[in-house]
């Protein structure tokens, strides 16, 4: 895997913010790869739209088409293949994978998270850090795992919760540190620094900590 060949593909289920992020990175010559495909499981998600725009190749898989999940996942991963990408990149999609699925793709996966991992897991990351009085949130680059947001983190920034803060305003200070965050860590994968050991992210050969490598918005 080198820079001047690494592939990307995106999954997505909505609006496109992460895609945007990442196309802006591309352009800006700061994605060491290119974004060869985008797929989605929502035929009206927005991020579709923008992918074309794009000229990136796009394909649904229809999660409501199939009579379980591990149909879905059967056929997403085979639409995956097709693509045959260095790294998946889970930019808002909304769906549970299965272990089976996450295990086919171990180490070329990857998903970002709105809290500091591994405090935080799962839903209502910005509130809970709020009513828990915590002085920072931020946002988690991370391998995905079979077990949800405890894959070992890749990359990390940290954003001050305010006093004035509530959920919608810590969240809306959130997203721009996320948006600059997530092709910074999936290039530390596309490049190779970093790799999935066994339970534990490592950069460069070193053991990261839980939460992966801090990076300082600038």
């Amino acid at each position: 895997m080198t820079s001047a060949t690494g592939r990307l593909t995106l999954l997505l289920s909505g609006r496109g913010s992460n895609l945007q992020a990442f196309l802006n990175a591309q352009d800006a010559g700061e994605l060491e790869g290119n974004i060869t495909a985008v797929i989605s499981n929502r035929p009206g998600a927005r991020g579709l739209e923008i992918a074309r725009r794009a000229g990136i190749a796009t394909e649904v898989v229809d999660h409501t088409l199939f009579a379980s999940r591990d149909d879905f996942d059967l056929k997403l991963a085979e639409t995956i293949d097709q693509c045959a990408p260095d790294v998946v990149v889970l930019a808002g999609f909304m769906r549970i994978l299965t272990g089976p699925f996450v295990d086919k793709f171990r180490g070329r996966l990857i998903n970002i998270h709105p809290s500091l991992l591994p405090k935080y897991r799962g839903l209502n990351t910005h509130q809970r850090a709020i009513d828990a009085g915590e002085r920072e949130a931020g946002a988690t680059v991370h391998f995905v795992t079979p077990d949800l947001d405890e894959g070992p983190g890749i990359l990390q920034a940290r954003v001050p919760i305010q006093a004035s803060d509530n959920a919608e305003t810590l969240a809306a200070r959130v997203l721009p540190v996320e948006h600059k965050l997530y092709p910074r860590a999936a290039n530390l994968v596309l490049s190779g620094r970093v790799i999935l050991g066994d339970g534990v992210a490592l950069l460069d050969h070193h053991v990261l900590p839980p939460g992966g490598e801090e990076w300082t918005p600038t």
